[in-house]
């Protein structure tokens, strides 16, 4: 999903640090890869550097986020991460939608890690 009104980017133009662990856990990263989808779809499969905040949970938990860093939002397949991003831009932090979502990760070849004992899988 798209709108020429939010800031949007494919998913090859997200950085590669998201696709270990290591992006999730450097606060001195430039970036941030938000995932703004439920508890259950986190569990299912995720990239490996994201940070899990459920979309409902954004403003409650905006101190949590860094306005000096970039930070690409992804959902499922853009819906929700385009309304996060909506918001986070209109309260001054330079956001960006993930077009076509964890859809879009896994079918490009990106890695995902998943939560329990099986295997990563979104779609």
């Amino acid at each position: 999903m798209t709108s020429p009104e939010i800031p949007s980017v494919p998913v090859d133009a997200v950085p590669a640090e998201f696709d270990t662990a290591a992006g999730r856990e450097s606060s001195a990263a430039p970036a941030l890869l938000l995932d703004v989808r439920e508890d259950d779809e986190w569990q299912l499969g995720h990239a490996p550097g994201a940070v899990h905040i459920p979309m409902t949970d954004v403003p409650a938990r905006i101190d949590e986020l860094d306005y000096d860093r970039e930070i690409y939002v992804i959902c499922r397949q853009g819906g929700r991460s385009m309304q996060v991003v909506q918001y986070l831009t209109h309260v001054g932090f330079d956001a960006f939608n993930v077009v076509g979502g964890m859809v879009a990760w896994q079918k490009s070849g990106r890695p995902l890690t998943a939560e329990g004992d099986h295997e990563a899988k979104i779609y």
